[in-house]
């Protein structure tokens, strides 16, 4: 190309070709933003995100750092559990030669001497219903008829027991098991053909009778020092529903509602609108609304959204994440007082301050309001919900993690890779009684399917330690 010698065209090629490095420099930020914005959505994972660690694959590790030097199996203390020869067994079977080779006598049971050895065999026997009849019967006295009654639960002439119905009601809620898979296991065991219906029904009744209990768990959970909450969603009559939990480590209530947000948390089925104590739960706005109750928050969001920010050379986020581990430890694991509380605090304001510096200021758009990074909304977080992020160090029974809430609703996420869905609200709302009181149940170390025979036949379920 060959360069004009006038001086107004030059400075308009000059002033042309400035304006075409300032649009491509634009086009070169945006593109470094998408492509930024790319590579951060392509390397998530679950220590870096909310990503379930099941999407890890074979590569999954840890959420925190394990203890060192352990010998590998059963630990020091642990208690094991093995199969023990027992006094009094239901069969015994004698093994004896069978003939003398020198005189070739026949031997019989009755000539056994001593028994020199045993070995015990554990199995189930062979599964068969059992069938009670109930009859009325007649008596004459004083020249008149009396007659018997049969029991309020005997309602026909010919129907299922509450044992049968409580192992449909515990397949279906506690093991996932769909109702058509549960008929055909009671065909395959027993030869019975218990339909689908008669799976619906026993949950509908095994629902019914846990009302009481379920209003016991949530008493508890209201008075209890410490609180977990969580919520998960769900598609519930081909639409998104939650599915809402509170939680302590004895008790589980959970409840399923339209709405994840302040409808839901305010609505007659939820607690946290009349806890008073300590709510543990993440940063969902939602849950910061209720003023009654303190706030602490989980830890292992902070950590991940520090872990994606660490990725991408965020050197701020390495000083806290090192921080709130130290302070872990320092814990023991969130189970004792952290002393010198003053000198962490400014510790942690200092890094929040360097995490200022360093942060970006908010993009300035065209309109609406200017748009921070996603390290500049975590700090502004980090500062705001301060004395809920670091109370599990300063603060007796806080925990450092919301565990105990995810752990309690990850039931179903179980239950939608199996079922995907729920067809019918009152399924979804069955569902989480039973559940709830399943997981209570098993928290106190109960047997779960004696106590639902119990609902089912109108006694009373209460909790103990066990």
């Amino acid at each position: 190309m060959e360069i004009p010698n006038d001086i107004a065209i030059l400075k308009d090629i000059v002033s042309k070709l400035l304006s075409r490095i300032e649009d491509l420099e634009a086009e070169n930020a945006t593109l470094k933003s998408i492509n930024a914005d790319l590579l951060s959505r392509l390397n998530k994972n679950s220590k870096n995100s909310n990503k379930p660690p099941s999407t890890d694959g074979l590569a999954k590790k840890p959420a925190f750092p394990r203890s060192q030097g352990k010998k590998t199996g059963g630990q020091l203390g642990h208690k094991g559990k093995t199969l023990e020869i027992v006094s009094h067994p239901d069969h015994t079977i004698v093994h004896h030669a069978e003939f003398c080779p020198c005189c070739s006598k026949i031997f019989s049971s009755d000539d056994v001497e001593q028994i020199v050895a045993r070995r015990q065999v554990f199995d189930i026997p062979q599964p068969r219903l059992e069938v009670t009849e109930h009859q009325i019967g007649l008596i004459t006295c004083c020249q008149q008829e009396h007659k018997g009654s049969f029991p309020v639960a005997v309602g026909q002439p010919v129907q299922y027991g509450t044992k049968i119905k409580a192992l449909s009601v515990l397949l279906n809620t506690d093991y996932k098991i769909p109702f058509e898979k549960i008929s055909q296991l009671l065909s395959d065991l027993y030869s019975c053909s218990f339909n689908e219906s008669t799976a619906i029904s026993a949950n509908q009744a095994c629902f019914d009778a846990l009302e009481t209990v379920q209003e016991s768990i949530k008493s508890k959970i209201l008075q209890a020092q410490v609180t977990h909450f969580d919520e998960t969603g769900m598609r519930v009559e081909a639409k998104l529903h939650w599915f809402h939990t509170a939680s302590t480590i004895l008790f589980t209530y959970l409840f399923v509602h339209a709405k994840r947000g302040a409808e839901a948390l305010n609505s007659s089925e939820s607690l946290i609108k009349d806890f008073t104590n300590w709510a543990i739960h993440d940063c969902w706005a939602s849950y910061f609304e209720f003023k009654q109750c303190a706030h602490a928050l989980c830890n292992a969001h902070i950590l991940r959204e520090l872990e994606s920010l660490k990725e991408g050379g965020s050197k701020w986020a390495i000083e806290m994440q090192d921080l709130l581990l130290e302070l872990f430890q320092l814990s023991q694991k969130a189970t004792i007082i952290v002393p010198d509380k003053d000198i962490w605090l400014q510790k942690y304001t200092q890094i929040c301050q360097n995490g200022d510096q360093e942060e970006p200021p908010p993009a300035k758009g065209k309109r609406g309001k200017p748009k921070s990074t996603k390290g500049r909304n975590l700090l502004k977080r980090l500062l705001l919900h301060q004395q809920g992020i670091l109370a599990f160090a300063f603060i007796e029974h806080i925990p450092f993690t919301n565990n105990q809430a995810e752990r309690d609703i990850r039931c179903l996420k179980t239950k939608q890779k199996v079922a995907t869905s729920f067809r019918t609200f009152n399924g979804a709302k069955t569902y989480a009684r039973i559940q709830s009181v399943v997981s209570t149940l098993r928290k106190h170390n109960m047997n779960v399917f004696q106590n639902l025979i119990k609902a089912l036949d109108k006694e009373q379920v209460e909790f103990s330690y066990a």
